[in-house]
């Protein structure tokens, strides 16, 4: 994801680096604390895990997307019982590459994203990762009834329940692959439901009709009608931010700024004494930053603001009539 503002050039790299780094971030992450209500629904952490025999989708649109936006509550829904998988849109091929950043060739970018991407389903628990592999920055021109028909194809396949998702409702959103991708998932979560569309699926592949009953919606300016504790999923959390080394604001930046500092005679005690800690420990305090700021808005350490749509048990009117007024037959 790339900041909107551009630094003008500076003599020092290292505060150059940090700033876009932190920007880039600030710019994808805008469900600021302040402007999410006090009034929304806390999903707090089950015990156990009530969710045996349900299925995840999360869907990203690039390698960094849900460990940005939503990776808490991926590992924190696996952790209580889903069966997960990822869901990549793009190939990220405009990216950057591990350990080369901009000065990789598209095909470094390609591999070491893809990489990345399986690295992220691994840390958050997940069963599968699939890519559908269309340019990065170009799916303004996928036909959507065709990336309809992929997700209908996967959520018949997997039977998913509840989707993790980029909100095709959101404000201020540029990137054309979130509104893309979103819009189809949207469309797709019901779609997969109905027997009628795309029905060959059902006769030659052997699926079933199958509908998303759940969808947790992120967004750089979400509808937030629904807070979750990630409290407990912080190690995960952190680690699949990090698992991003190309194409992530967080990757290696506490190394390399732990590395600047050392050139300079300086240390941070924060980056501690090796490569692993400081880059954990630069993401826990700068990347989750707004998460911190959330929970303890809402009583709890670390927490995501979502748009969540269903998984209640809601009951339309006549459902609700039939409950309490139908009686046996005699």
């Amino acid at each position: 994801m790339e900041p909107r503002e551009h630094f003008p050039n500076r003599r020092d790299a290292l505060a150059t680096a940090l700033a876009c780094s932190c920007t880039a971030f600030l710019h994808a992450q805008e469900s600021r604390a302040d402007e999410t209500p006090s009034d929304v629904f806390l999903e707090r952490a089950a015990d156990g895990t009530p969710h045996k025999g349900k299925v995840l989708l999360a869907v990203q649109a690039h390698s960094d997307d849900i460990p940005l936006m939503a990776g808490g509550v991926v590992a924190k829904l696996v952790k209580e019982g889903y069966t997960g998988y990822l869901l990549r849109a793009t190939n990220d091929d405009m990216g950057d590459a591990p350990g080369l950043g901009t000065a990789g060739n598209i095909g470094d970018h390609v591999l070491g994203n893809e990489r990345d991407n399986a690295e992220v389903a691994r840390v958050l628990g997940l069963k599968k990762a699939y890519d559908l592999n269309y340019p990065n920055h170009r799916m303004g021109d996928v036909p959507l009834n065709e990336l309809i028909c992929r997700l209908i194809f996967l959520i018949r396949l997997l039977k998913v329940d509840t989707v993790v998702c980029w909100d095709p409702w959101a404000h201020d959103e540029e990137n054309p692959d979130h509104v893309q991708i979103a819009r189809g998932v949207e469309a797709a979560c019901w779609m997969a439901g109905r027997p009628h569309d795309y029905p060959e699926q059902l006769a030659a592949a052997g699926l079933a009709p199958h509908a998303v009953q759940e969808k947790y919606y992120y967004a750089r300016r979400p509808e937030v009608n629904r807070v979750v504790d990630v409290s407990g999923v912080l190690d995960q959390l952190i680690d699949s931010n990090r698992a991003n080394r190309a194409k992530g604001p967080a990757g290696n930046l506490g190394s390399r700024l732990r590395a600047d500092l050392a050139k300079r005679g300086q240390k941070l005690p924060l980056l501690g004494d090796d490569d692993v800690t400081a880059d954990r420990n630069y993401i826990k305090e700068f990347i989750l930053a707004r998460r911190r700021a959330l929970g303890q808005k809402h009583g709890v350490q670390y927490a995501e603001a979502f748009h969540h749509i269903g998984g209640g048990a809601r009951r339309s009117a006549v459902e609700e009539y039939v409950k309490k007024n139908a009686v046996p037959i005699k």
